[in-house]
């Protein structure tokens, strides 16, 4: 029997800093190179070259500043129905509600899931954990958090376990050594990942459309997506192409 394929979500990324469009090599707050000063158009462009969904990340929130951010996502979800996932700083109840507010059809929660899981729950209990997805940050195989400037003693598989018994169901998954470097995905872990049975989104080294091939060829129902920044921001990719090759792979 055939086996069905389902197609893997190509989400472009769009990282706030200072109202700016930027992109970071390996989480380094200090490493910042900026593409846009106008956010809301560079997610214009991206859906109308087919975006499957948007990755919108408010990193001033990340790393414990204030910003005007949520302004900015309110603007980008007015633009299309194309949903869009927004993380970044989103510690407490009020901070997701804002989010949702705001137009986000999900959130991403990163920090809060490894310190402070009681209030993870009561986050899920609210606002329902089919609309939040679990940032699964990676350093040396342990969880990273506070914008990636901490390093727990959790490794991410037990993480990922703890997660399915809270009942989420989606985690984003980066290699914090091979974002912004563009070398690749780590697929030996998001193949280690995805056997749990949850859904993991790749992100962090894509560097071309033999890349995002490579995570298709896993055929894995699993990897339900893969989020690229640097690589189209830098031309080293199409968005309409790598659409179009999910969409092909879905139809196989």
């Amino acid at each position: 029997m055939k086996q069905t394929q389902v197609r893997m979500d190509i989400i472009p990324a769009i990282d706030l800093k200072g109202g700016m469009c930027v992109r970071l090599r390996q989480g380094k707050d200090e490493d910042t190179t900026a593409y846009s000063a106008d956010p809301v158009a560079v997610a214009r462009d991206w859906f109308s070259q087919g975006a499957h969904r948007l990755h919108v990340v408010n990193l001033d929130g990340a790393f414990g500043r204030a910003s005007g951010h949520l302004e900015l996502l309110r603007a980008i979800t007015r633009l299309s129905p194309t949903p869009v996932q927004y993380g970044g700083g989103l510690r407490s109840v009020a901070a997701v509600d804002e989010a949702f507010n705001a137009g986000a059809a999900k959130v991403v929660l990163g920090t809060v899931a490894v310190e402070d899981p009681p209030l993870l729950r009561q986050m899920l209990r609210v606002s329902g954990a089919e609309r939040c997805i679990i940032a699964v940050d990676a350093v040396g195989g342990k969880v990273a958090t506070k914008g990636w400037t901490a390093v727990s003693s959790m490794n991410a598989l037990d993480l990922i376990s703890r997660l399915l018994d809270d009942g989420i169901r989606e985690v984003l998954y980066t290699d914090v050594s091979r974002d912004g470097m563009m070398s690749g995905p780590d697929t030996t872990n998001l193949v280690r990942l995805a056997a749990t049975g949850i859904k993991v989104i790749a992100s962090g080294g894509i560097s071309s459309r033999e890349d995002v091939l490579s995570l298709m060829a896993l055929n894995n129902r699993n990897i339900s997506g893969v989020i690229i920044g640097k690589a189209l921001y830098e031309n080293k990719v199409s968005l309409p192409d790598l659409v179009r090759l999910a969409e092909q792979s879905e139809k196989a």
